[in-house]
This record gives structure tokens, C-alpha cells and sequence, in this order.
């Protein structure tokens, strides 16, 4: 498995990211996941729709937080769009936090075991064991088409290039 240092930092503290860069172009690894509801699920069960697939470190922080509401006002903006927020936060508390904050059109998924997801997309953070913050577009074929990997994860991605792709592959 490869290692790429100083690939992200938090609050300016460089960090390691495992496993192989993901670029546009490639097919979406496949991996899978777990919902809310404990049920498996696996990324080749996204083709067929042009998917937003939002990787945060956890739910229960501030630009986590922020982050998943905005995509949540987008989803619901953009019908024809799957919206996708991945952590390695437990399925029970993923759960909990999308009642808390009412976000219903999203799905939510799970790398809490292993860190499988995190690994095969080259965001799993060494030191943390946690996802860097980064949004892939994946075409109706399972074709990532685009990847913003945010350099500092204490920072949001930057919506309007992520919508301008969304744009393109419309």
C-alpha cells in the first residue's frame, strides 16, 4: 500500500495519506460500505447515476458538519444528482447525526471496519485513521470524473468547482 506524505495537513500539521491516488479517469474502486441500517453496500450499486461522493473525517465537527448541510441544499436542488457522504464515523452515529439535523436526501455510508474505502481511494489518514476531506464525481458508468482533495482538512472543498463539473457531465 502506497503512502503519501505531507499529502494533506491539519491546522498546517502535514499528514499521510494510504493507499493509491484516485485520479479522473479511473474506475471507482470498488469497496464496501455500510448504511445507517447496518446493511452492505457496495460502490458498483451507485452506477447508473451521476454521483457527488463527499468524504469527511467525522460528522461531529464544525466543517463536517457544514460541508454535508450545503450538499444537502444542492441534492435538493439538483434532482438528478446522487449525493454520497462517506466517514469513518460508526453507522449509529451517522444515524444519529442526520436526524438531528433533519438531512434526509443524502445517503449515508459507513468505512468504520477497516478502513477499505479510505485505503482504495488513497484518503485514509495514517495518523488519524480517519478520511481527508475529498469529493469525487463519478459518472453514470462508474468513472471518477473529477477529485478535489482539500489540502487542509480543517477547510470546506470549493462547491463551485464541484457544481461546474456537475454541469458539465449533465
Amino acid at each position: 500500500m502506497s503512502e503519501r506524505k505531507g499529502a494533506v495537513t491539519f491546522k498546517g500539521n502535514p499528514l499521510t495519506l494510504v493507499g493509491n491516488e484516485i485520479k479522473a479517469g479511473d474506475k471507482a474502486p470498488e469497496v464496501s460500505l455500510w448504511t445507517t441500517d447496518l446493511q452492505e453496500m457496495k460502490i458498483s450499486d451507485l452506477k447508473g447515476s451521476l454521483v457527488v461522493l463527499s468524504a469527511v473525517p467525522s460528522l461531529d465537527t464544525p466543517v463536517c458538519n457544514l460541508e454535508t448541510k450545503r450538499f444537502s441544499k444542492e441534492a435538493a436542488r439538483l434532482g438528478d444528482v446522487r449525493f454520497v457522504t462517506v466517514s469513518r464515523d460508526t453507522p449509529f452515529a451517522i444515524n444519529r447525526w442526520a436526524n438531528t439535523e433533519c438531512i434526509e436526501n443524502l445517503l449515508f455510508l459507513s468505512d468504520f471496519r477497516c478502513g477499505e474505502f479510505g485505503q482504495a481511494y488513497g484518503i485514509l489518514i495514517k495518523e488519524l485513521s480517519l478520511l481527508a476531506r475529498t469529493v469525487f464525481v463519478i459518472d453514470k458508468t462508474g468513472v471518477v470524473r473529477y477529485v478535489q482533495l482539500v489540502r487542509e482538512v480543517a477547510d470546506e472543498p470549493d462547491y463551485d468547482a464541484i457544481l461546474e463539473q456537475l454541469k458539465k457531465l449533465s
